[in-house]
């Protein structure tokens, strides 16, 4: 059975929606994009992953100020 994994990590995140993996940890960093925290592993949920690239299309996600928050 191949289900989709509902929570990624950061890695699989960057991967999936083609934004770096430094990019991703910034986005974090920066309380843009929430996540679970399992331990010392991060998980990004993949419906927050895509609302947060719906809700900054065409935005720069480089610079802070330009990104919007998701909850």
């Amino acid at each position: 059975m191949n289900a989709i994994k509902m929570g990624m990590t950061i890695e699989e995140a960057a991967e999936t929606s083609g934004i770096g993996r430094n990019t991703m940890r910034k986005l974090v960093d920066w309380g843009k994009l929430p996540v679970l925290k399992v331990g010392r592993k991060t998980i990004i949920r993949r419906d927050t992953l895509e609302r947060f690239m719906t809700v900054n299309q065409g935005r720069n996600l480089l610079n802070e100020k330009d990104v919007r928050k998701v909850e």
